[in-house]
Formats: C-alpha cells, sequence, structure tokens
C-alpha cells in the first residue's frame, strides 16, 4: 500500500495530477483507497488481470483514433467517408493491442523488438 505522496514521489508527478489519476483508477475499479494513518492505495486485482486498456479508459474514456471510430453518426461526412473503414481497423488493432498487455506485462523486458520502418 501505498499513500498519494509516495506515489507522487516515486513518479515525480504533481501530488494533484496523482490524486486526479487515482480517483480516475478508483472509479474505474482497478484501485482501492484505504483511510487512515496507514492508509493509502494499492491495485484492486492482480496486476497480471489490469490491462493497459482499462487504464487507458480509466483515465481517458473509451479507446477511439477517431470519434467515427468510436460510434457511428459523429461525423456529417460520414456516409462518403473513403477512410473511415481504415480507421476503424487501425482502432481495433490498437485496442487489441492495449489489452493483450497487462500492467505486470510493463514491468518485464520486453519479449520481442518490434521494428518501425517508415513509409515513404
Amino acid at each position: 500500500m501505498l499513500s498519494t505522496a509516495q506515489i507522487a514521489d516515486e513518479t515525480r508527478l504533481e501530488l494533484p495530477t496523482v490524486s486526479k489519476l487515482l480517483k480516475s483508477l478508483g472509479h474505474a475499479g482497478l484501485v482501492e483507497s484505504f483511510r487512515g494513518v496507514n492508509g493509502g492505495y494499492r491495485l484492486a486485482r492482480p496486476a497480471g488481470e489490469i490491462t493497459l486498456a482499462q487504464i487507458v479508459e480509466a483515465l481517458e474514456g473509451p479507446i477511439g483514433m477517431t470519434e467515427c471510430s468510436l460510434a457511428e453518426g459523429q461525423c456529417e461526412r460520414e456516409s462518403q467517408c473513403g477512410v473511415r473503414a481504415n480507421w476503424q481497423h487501425v482502432n481495433s488493432v490498437v485496442d487489441s493491442a492495449l489489452r493483450a498487455v497487462s500492467l505486470s506485462d510493463m514491468l518485464k523486458p520486453p519479449s520481442r523488438r518490434i521494428d518501425i520502418h517508415p513509409i515513404g
């Protein structure tokens, strides 16, 4: 269990920022808070059961690269849009990648390197 001040110290973030983040993570059921002299925060379940997607959604809302990749009717040009399906595909890939990585995975060295090659 760590206090808000300890977490702020460890992460080198401002205390109000950490408080806000912890509140959002708590509302999402990802952390538990305990009051009192020895109070603080801890994960609500094992780190291996918490995905990056859950964390992003708790802090930012639904994962969406564009408005139209989340729901229909967000853009007046939607019916004529030639790239909407591609954005939906990109959104799906990003979402799947975030759901495949747990918080505990982030503490391990990467199992394989991903080479990124610029296009053009």
